[in-house]
């Protein structure tokens, strides 16, 4: 495994970059995007994903760095949850459900096995 420099490098901080993508995408699609509540929900929790991740990298303090890849953890369990309301609303596919919601949850398995590193390391 090659050293991880920047926040970038972490596959974690990459998947999170696109499930932004995907939310922001999904969210512009019309009655998405008139439920503003949901809207600007779901986006400021994908959000919070990489962010976290990168926040957390920058701290430079493993302690510090699992505290942010927890909350990171936690964000993307908010995303899916949020996913529910948007299949139920009938805002989603089933398919672009399912597609989104696997990619956090590799994500989530992600960030809780760099979570265990992290800690065995202190």
């Amino acid at each position: 495994m090659s050293k991880v420099e920047r926040f970038e490098d972490l596959h974690a901080w990459q998947g999170a970059r696109e499930i932004v993508s995907i939310v922001y995408r999904m969210t512009s699609e019309d009655g998405f995007s008139r439920d503003f509540a949901l809207r600007d929900q779901i986006r400021r929790a994908a959000i919070s994903i990489p962010s976290n991740i990168a926040e957390g990298f920058s701290r430079r303090s493993n302690r510090e760095f699992v505290q942010f890849l927890f909350i990171a953890k936690g964000s993307a369990g908010e995303v899916q949850s949020q996913l529910y309301v948007a299949l139920d609303q009938g805002y989603i596919s089933q398919e672009t459900f399912t597609e989104a919601y696997a990619k956090l949850e590799m994500i989530a398995k992600q960030l809780s096995r760099f979570i265990t590193y992290l800690k065995g390391a202190d």
